[in-house]
């Protein structure tokens, strides 16, 4: 049976998700431990681990908490490790990982960070992104250069189209705007735009199709003669798009 998604706000605008199935219960990232643990008791869950997908202590900052009041695993990538909470289990790119009893992806997606992984499970249908492949949008690029964020991206467009993209922050009025700058004459974006307006749809998480449709960092094949790059690579409309959204 697919797992049980619960979506948390945490802070001003994190996402933390909880997945839960017969084999108990899982966290990914751990921005703040007041609404994780309020969940967890109101919902009768012992949480079993946490899945960090990079070290920004937005997205870690809790788990030291959150394991003392629950013993929970920590579970990390082992190229972050040495900036990640202490882990119990280091995981790396292409390596089996079982939890909750499905088999699980680890994806490098570095760009915003390098070591950042993203956690694919595909019986569930779901990928737990961080700050890689966000919601409109993408993450800065703090260490990785645009043709890494680049590769991290067409990694997770390659998930099945249904794919559900769990990210790790509700940036929809920055990137909704931005996207609107760039590519208002997409119908798919503005009918997205007026639907989380309206709150008849979630910011995130969000299907990867959906994602693929109106997010302007997947839609560089369509933009490139918008934006006078005639004859350019993917890569390179890529990059100057995340340097126009960076002086957005």
């Amino acid at each position: 049976m697919p797992l049980d998604l619960v979506t948390l706000r945490c802070l001003q605008d994190n996402y933390a998700y909880l997945l839960h199935g017969e084999a108990g219960t899982v966290l990914i990232d751990a921005p703040e431990a007041l609404p994780i643990l309020t969940e967890l008791n109101a919902r009768g869950w012992r949480l079993d681990a946490i899945l960090l997908t990079h070290h920004h202590d937005d997205h870690v900052q809790a788990v030291p908490q959150i394991v003392a009041e629950t013993g929970a695993r920590v579970i990390g990538a082992d190229a972050d490790a040495h900036r990640l909470p202490p882990l119990d289990l280091r995981v790396r790119p292409g390596e089996p990982l079982e939890v909750l009893g499905e088999q699980v992806a680890v994806i490098d997606v570095s760009g915003h960070t390098v070591g950042h992984v993203a956690f694919h499970f595909p019986d569930s249908g779901m990928a737990f992104t961080g700050d890689s492949l966000m919601a409109l949008g993408c993450g800065r690029l703090f260490e990785g250069d645009p043709e890494m964020m680049w590769a991290s991206l067409m990694r997770l467009n390659a998930l099945p189209p249904d794919t559900l993209i769990c990210s790790g922050h509700d940036y929809c009025t920055g990137n909704g705007a931005f996207a609107m700058s760039v590519d208002k004459d997409n119908q798919a974006l503005q009918d997205r735009l007026a639907a989380i307006a309206e709150a008849r749809e979630p910011c995130a998480p969000a299907t990867l199709e959906t994602e693929a449709a109106t997010n302007p960092f997947l839609r560089t094949e369509a933009l490139c003669e918008a934006l006078g790059m005639h004859g350019a690579t993917d890569s390179q409309v890529f990059a100057r798009l995340r340097r126009m959204k960076d002086e957005f």
